[in-house]
């Protein structure tokens, strides 16, 4: 692939983002930023989710593990279908009934304002901390495969990174986020289906020979790379009941106590628009 076209990819990938974002922010008020008017579609919040919930990181660093464990990580995968029923039968309703901007209003109410900016806090920490690791492995792919070679150097790579996602986000807020989500999330899935193509492609095999080449092929520990359920080892790390429970606190933990990801389900129109797409994940 020629260096003008992965630019050009690059540009109007960047383009499309900003025309969403002055499209969404259109009117906007302080209660659009925060809520997006409560108003947002729940199909496009629960499509959204797909790539806020994995992004590049899980894109990368998921299919490296496959070479040790196998497809033993589709256990915590299973184990986010009982967190996310726990997020939509217990969660949700409780936001929605409080009818809180921030989920973290709830500790405020609950064991009062030390315990709420607490949880703030760490949500800021924490959050900062993650965005960091995404955008650095985001920028890091970016540097080695296109702008080093160009000699581009990291840190203005990061910095227009930094200054194109500030650009498309920082008027429109959560309205803008939860259409920028859905136009990431297409082109996620989408990359996840041309690379297994061009994969299958390159070995000159079918969907169906791809996956017998897959479990013909041993893992580090003498294990088939199809191997999904690991019941024979209680003192395995990836023994089944360990993925599958460590799936479910991992997806409470992540999605339902966290900000960013459950203010794009509280832009939802009510709380029955908003389990629909907490139930779509499932």
């Amino acid at each position: 692939m020629s260096t003008t076209l992965i630019i050009s990819v690059l540009v109007c990938y960047f383009l499309v983002l900003i025309g969403i974002s002055i499209l969404t922010s259109r009117k906007a008020t302080s209660d659009t930023f925060f809520t997006g008017d409560r108003q947002s579609p729940w199909y496009l919040v629960a499509f959204g989710m797909i790539g806020a919930s994995l992004s590049g990181v899980t894109f990368i660093s998921v299919p490296g593990k496959v070479i040790n464990d196998g497809m033993a990580y589709f256990q915590v995968v299973l184990g986010y279908v009982l967190g996310y029923l726990v997020i939509a039968q217990l969660l949700m309703p409780l936001y929605y009934r409080l009818n809180v901007t921030s989920i973290y209003e709830y500790l405020e109410k609950r064991l009062g304002l030390i315990s709420y900016k607490t949880g703030a806090a760490f949500f800021i920490l924490s959050r900062t901390l993650g965005s960091a690791i995404r955008l650095y492995l985001a920028t890091i792919v970016l540097q080695l495969f296109l702008f080093e070679g160009l000699g581009v150097p990291y840190w203005a790579t990061a910095c227009i990174t930094i200054l194109l996602i500030w650009v498309y986000t920082f008027k429109g807020g959560i309205k803008t986020i939860v259409y920028t989500d859905t136009f990431q999330t297409f082109f996620l899935v989408s990359s996840v289906i041309i690379c297994t193509v061009i994969v299958a492609q390159t070995l000159n095999v079918d969907f169906v020979g791809l996956w017998n080449k897959i479990s013909a092929t041993k893992t580090s520990t003498g294990h088939s790379l199809s191997r999904i359920f690991v019941l024979d080892d209680s003192n395995a790390k990836n023994y089944f009941f360990k993925h599958f429970f460590g799936g479910m606190f991992l997806a409470i933990a992540m999605t339902g106590l966290d900000q960013d990801l459950m203010q794009k389900n509280l832009t939802c129109k009510n709380i029955k628009e908003a389990q629909k797409n907490m139930y779509s994940l499932l």
